[in-house]
């Protein structure tokens, strides 16, 4: 029999389920305050649902044996959108939506073996409404939820921002043939692509420059529209950062305008966004999203309701994030041990009045000849302290 879970999946221990469910639980208040419902969508989706159009890889996709193709949700908001355009159609936009749980990605490791992710998600979506307000609305909201968190200066959180009509505008310059080659080489960073294309000088350099332009919005929009003049989208974009630019800099949240930018599934069309920290050892991403009207429309959205955008918090991501600086103090359940000669009724009797007053306590089922003994025994399982019981 197999002792060890599948290839990349883990068993979580109390300590860090508690934390999870904690975390999940401030974000959800946050969500409520702000008006959003709570929904469930399925774990199990087909997988024309689940490839969002071919917005997602389906390579990533863990599929099941069954008689039909289906497959392990890889992310939220996909089931989301298909219920909003079907069974939710006829209630009033916009609809405003949370959800959590666990989703599942599959790869192949270094190895050749599979791999499987699991990945505990909270997040929201807001349908219905394509305007800037609703984005804004959304980065808002986001900046409020991780208020909650207790990040620390340390960690640095910085809001990437991008979009993908900016990337569009800005690849329209470039030869038709050669546009998928520069988005990839621009949204993967990888400048040694970007060198071996073959482009006129004068756009190889403007590219280059564009691959390391990020940074304080005010300064990314001037160059951008020294590019590409004043489009509409520039000052739409200017209009939504400057919006939600008090609220970051109330929670010590750095905006930073990325044009390059782009999260790992295509499933954007609009506004894009990644909430990263600083880690331990490294940056750390705990939230990303963005607006995703076209695949609303592929959902079979009337084109009046046709809009889509949304966020996810990385709820573990989240836990390690907190977890790797001083250890939290012990809040484990009270022990309840009984001393020689007292019933267990009584020691009963004990756990009951702490359960009513909303403390967690548990029963020492083992004797116990002394308090000492029971303090060792408390130490041992984690507990907060020993109530020792004498009559």
């Amino acid at each position: 029999m197999a002792l060890q879970p599948a290839a990349g999946a883990r068993d979580l221990q109390p300590g860090a389920v508690e934390s999870n469910r904690r975390i999940n639980e401030l974000l959800a208040g946050v969500y409520r305050l702000w008006g959003y419902q709570e929904v469930t969508p399925p774990t199990i989706e087909r997988l024309t649902s689940l490839e969002a159009g071919g917005a997602i890889n389906s390579g990533e996709i863990l599929r099941l044996a069954a008689d039909e193709p289906l497959g392990l949700r890889p992310e939220l908001t996909a089931p989301i959108a298909r219920a909003a355009c079907s069974r939710m159609r006829g209630r009033p936009r916009p609809l405003r939506l949370w959800a959590s749980g666990t989703t599942f990605r599959t790869s192949i490791s270094d190895g050749g073996g599979q791999r499987i992710h699991e990945e505990l998600q909270s997040g929201v979506e807001l349908l219905g409404e394509g305007s800037s307000a609703a984005d804004a609305e959304l980065l808002q909201l986001l900046l409020a939820a991780v208020a909650t968190l207790g990040l620390e200066e340390a960690h640095r959180p910085t809001l990437l921002v991008g979009h993908h009509g900016l990337l569009d505008a800005l690849l329209s310059q470039a030869p038709a043939e050669q546009r998928g080659s520069i988005r990839r080489a621009l949204t993967g960073f990888d400048p040694l692509a970007l060198e071996q294309l073959n482009l006129p000088a004068p756009q190889r350099e403007s590219f280059r420059t564009l691959l390391a332009l990020r940074g304080e919005p005010e300064r990314v929009l001037y160059q951008l529209e020294q590019w590409l003049g004043p489009i509409p989208l520039l000052q739409t974009l200017a209009d939504t950062l400057t919006a939600v630019a008090p609220a970051a800099a109330a929670r010590g949240v750095r905006l930073q305008l990325d044009p390059s930018f782009q999260p790992h599934f295509d499933l954007y069309d609009g506004l894009v966004f990644r909430l990263v920290c600083q880690g331990h050892d490294a940056p750390v991403a705990i939230a990303s999203g963005g607006r995703y009207d076209a695949l609303v429309g592929r959902f079979g959205a009337n084109l009046d309701q046709a809009a889509g955008t949304g966020f996810g918090f990385a709820i573990e991501a989240i836990r390690e994030l907190l977890e790797a600086g001083e250890p939290a103090a012990p809040q484990g359940a009270w022990l309840v041990a009984a001393a020689p000669g007292v019933d267990l009724a009584q020691a009963l009797s004990h756990q009951a009045r702490l359960h009513q007053r909303g403390e967690a306590a548990e029963l020492c089922l083992s004797r116990c000849d002394s308090e000492a003994e029971a303090e060792i025994i408390a130490v041992e399982r984690g507990c907060r302290g020993t109530v020792w019981v004498t009559s």
